[in-house]
C-alpha cells in the first residue's frame, strides 16, 4: 500500500512569508514610536516645564522666548513686546499661528511644540509680567500720530484707535490688545500685514479695512505716538458666575 506523505500546514514557504511580514510590521512599529517620542519630546517637555524657564532658556527645541522677545517681555526691534497684555489674547494669537490662520514662519513650530496647555501657560505667564513704561518721546497732542490715535480721520471712515483700543491704548477685552507701549516697529509691520492680507485674524475685519486706507507715513506717526504711552498691565479676566 501506498502511504500519503505527511503535509504541514501551513506549507514551509507560507510560515515563511508570515514571518517576514511579521518582523516587518513589528520593525514599522518600533520606527514609528521612535518617530512619535522624537516628535513628541519638544512637547512633553514644553507641558512639564516651568513658564519662566520656557521663557528664559527654552525647553527641549523650543528656543528661549526672550532670545527675541525680550528678558522681560519688553521686545526687541521688531518682536514685540508681550509683558502685561492680555492672557486670553496671547492665547488666541499662538492659537491662530499653530492652525494656520496667522502666517509666522518663526513662531509656527514652536506655538506647535507648546501645544494647547504651553500656549496657555506661557501666555498666563507673560500677562503676569509688569509691562515697560514706554519710550522717553511721546509726539504732541497735535501730531500726525497723535491725531489718528485720538481722533481719525472721519473724512476718509478712520475712527479714532482709542475707540477700541481704549484710551491710551491701553488694551480692551482680548480681541483689542495694548498698543501702549508697543514698539512702533512691530504696530508698522503688523498694519503693512493688515493690509497685504498676509494677517487676517482680526475680529470682524476691522483691522483689515483700516490699514487699507493708512500710508506708511501715517502707520510709522501713529506707531511713534503709542509706543509712547505709558502701558500698563491688563486686568485679570473676569470669572464666570455660576
Amino acid at each position: 500500500m501506498l502511504q500519503t506523505p505527511l503535509v504541514s500546514w501551513p506549507p514551509r514557504r507560507s510560515r515563511e512569508l508570515v514571518t517576514v511580514r511579521s518582523r516587518v510590521a513589528a520593525g514599522l512599529v518600533r520606527s514609528a514610536a521612535v518617530v512619535m517620542a522624537v516628535v513628541m519630546a519638544p512637547v512633553l517637555a514644553a507641558g512639564a516645564a516651568d513658564p519662566a524657564v520656557v521663557a528664559k532658556s527654552g525647553s527641549g527645541e523650543i528656543v528661549a522666548c526672550a532670545s527675541c522677545h525680550g528678558a522681560q517681555g519688553e521686545g526687541m526691534a521688531s518682536f514685540p513686546r508681550l509683558a502685561g497684555l492680555n492672557a486670553e489674547y496671547l492665547r488666541r494669537q499662538m492659537a491662530t499661528i499653530a492652525d494656520g490662520t496667522r502666517k509666522n514662519a518663526v513662531m509656527e513650530p514652536i506655538v506647535i511644540a507648546l501645544g494647547e496647555k504651553g500656549m496657555r501657560e506661557m501666555a498666563d505667564y507673560y500677562a503676569s509680567l509688569p509691562p515697560p513704561k514706554g519710550t522717553d518721546e511721546v509726539p504732541g497732542a497735535e501730531s500726525p500720530g497723535a491725531t489718528l490715535a485720538l481722533r481719525g480721520d472721519w473724512d476718509r471712515n478712520i475712527p479714532a484707535c482709542v475707540s477700541c483700543h481704549g484710551p491710551g491704548g491701553v488694551g480692551v477685552g482680548d480681541s483689542f490688545p495694548a498698543l501702549a507701549g508697543q514698539l512702533p516697529n512691530y504696530i508698522v509691520s503688523q498694519l503693512k500685514a493688515w493690509k497685504d492680507g498676509t494677517r487676517k485674524n482680526d475680529p470682524l475685519e476691522l483691522m483689515r479695512h483700516l490699514s487699507a486706507k493708512l500710508s506708511e507715513a501715517e502707520m510709522r506717526d501713529v506707531a511713534s505716538w503709542f509706543a509712547g504711552q505709558r502701558s500698563m498691565r491688563a486686568p485679570p479676566a473676569r470669572e464666570s458666575s455660576p
